[in-house]
């Protein structure tokens, strides 16, 4: 990684190429916030929009490449925060403009007889909306997209990532994970356990700040246990982490401190333009804060992992992926109450009506079915499969249900995760005890030497 030529780009290294692309696409949305021009609201939301997704490249290459310098173990809680640094901008935002509605007008956080969406209930509809495109299209992308490549490269394809990442029984694709994977997987499970409770809450309060910033404290813990091994870079990540010691280090900080002042100053006027997008264009707010926002925040992530299934370095994409669900449901929706607390001037929480608690209830189910699926540390297309078309479901039937059914259609698909979900338990119930023991008290040396034995 320091060699006498690092520093220099390869011949046909395109990665200050990319890394320029990213810092000028974030330059439009910099110029309208700072001169405090206002083209239109959807120009402005698209703008601002696409600032974000070039901060959360530079971000994601910044994290990467600083494992050079930094265990594995605090590289994967680096990583998993970083991954969803702008979700928890945009999310942040939609709170702390919920609880200044609190303050102003009470648990409703509307005025009396407004129609409005409640900005309260936009600022879960961020989170359960991010939370359930990383699962139902990252998760399944991975194994698709590995599926795609082994079917048209066949066994030279499968050499490409590395025997036991991904492979075919007969016409069935399989991604495996390694032993190690079972620490955030575990927490992942503990995380989704405790969240089943949130949906008979009527608000999420500081006792849930407790419990789930604890499950991420305690997660972290166990994961800077992991050895210290040499990362597998690419791209933009691998130019910076080639370079010697001092630039590689000013690189990644860099690319860091940029990434956030954009973030910083474009996160609140792509929420507020994202909102009045919807009211001009007569879209539901809810909607646009829901699917589209975490599409701008969760993209790089998504398109990384892509890149990573593409080269059947699936175990690496789909691990990545988990550890940032990991974050998503403990840290994130931890820390929604303090910031809550802190713009409302309130203890009491912030509130959960009907709509977010069937959000809330389906999100969690979802991600039970997800752990679920992997128990046995292992997912077939099959899997990927029931994953995006109970994702793709809920807007199917939607638009297709009867008007008394559309109000049950959560709860329905909710009832179909969980279900699912105990079944795939049942069945596997000694790979969960596996799993469960593996995660929480296996010695990370054990379970390192077994995944390396168990790839050969």
């Amino acid at each position: 990684m320091t060699s006498s030529s690092a520093g220099t780009a390869r011949r046909g290294d395109r990665s200050p190429l990319l890394v320029a692309v990213a810092v000028a696409v974030a330059v439009p949305g910099l110029v309208l916030h700072i001169a405090g021009i206002s083209l239109s609201h959807p120009v402005d939301a698209l703008l601002y929009g696409v600032a974000i997704v070039g901060a959360a490249f530079l971000l994601s290459w910044a994290a990467e490449a600083a494992q050079v310098d930094i265990s594995a173990g605090l590289a994967i809680a680096l990583l998993a925060l970083v991954a969803v640094l702008p979700e928890y901008a945009v999310d942040f935002v939609f709170t702390i403009q919920g609880g200044e509605a609190y303050a102003q007008y009470g648990p409703t956080c509307l005025p009396p007889g407004s129609t409005e969406q409640s900005p309260c209930g936009l600022a879960l509809a961020n989170m359960t909306g991010a939370n359930r495109i990383l699962v139902g299209v990252g998760w399944a992308l991975v194994v698709l997209l590995a599926a795609i490549r082994l079917r048209r490269g066949g066994a030279d394809a499968g050499q490409e990532g590395g025997a036991g990442t991904s492979h075919r029984e007969g016409h069935a694709t399989r991604v495996t994970l390694q032993r190690t994977d079972a620490v955030p997987l575990v927490f992942l499970l503990l995380a989704t356990v405790y969240s089943l409770t949130l949906p008979l809450r009527v608000s999420i309060t500081l006792v849930d700040t407790v419990v789930l910033v604890g499950i991420f404290v305690l997660y972290s813990i166990r994961v800077a246990k992991a050895p210290a091994e040499d990362p597998d870079l690419i791209g933009p990540s691998a130019w910076v982490g080639r370079m010697d010691a001092g630039k590689r280090r000013t690189g990644y900080i860099g690319f860091f401190v940029v990434a956030a002042v954009i973030i910083v100053l474009c996160a609140e006027p792509f929420a507020d333009s994202l909102v009045q997008t919807g009211t001009e264009l007569g879209i539901s707010q809810f909607f646009l804060v829901q699917w589209l926002a975490p599409l701008a925040s969760e993209a790089p992530e998504l398109l990384v992992a892509g890149l990573y299934a593409w080269r059947l370095k699936t175990t690496d994409a789909l691990a990545t992926l988990v550890s940032s669900k990991v974050n998503q449901w403990s840290l994130l929706v931890g820390t929604l109450p303090i910031v809550f607390a802190l713009s409302a001037g309130s203890l009491n929480g912030l509130p959960v009506d009907t709509v977010q608690r069937e959000e809330l209830l389906i999100t969690a189910a979802q991600s039970l079915f997800a752990v679920a699926l992997l128990v046995t540390l292992s997912i077939t297309v099959w899997g990927a499969l029931s994953l995006l078309g109970l994702f793709v479901a809920q807007f199917v039937l939607a638009a297709t249900l009867p008007p008394p059914l559309q109000e049950l259609e959560l709860l329905i698909l909710s009832g179909v995760y969980l279900g699912a979900a105990i079944v795939l338990f049942v069945r596997q119930r000694h790979a969960l005890v596996r799993l469960v023991r593996d995660g929480l008290r296996t010695p990370y040396a054990q379970l390192t030497e077994t995944a390396g034995s168990s790839t050969k």
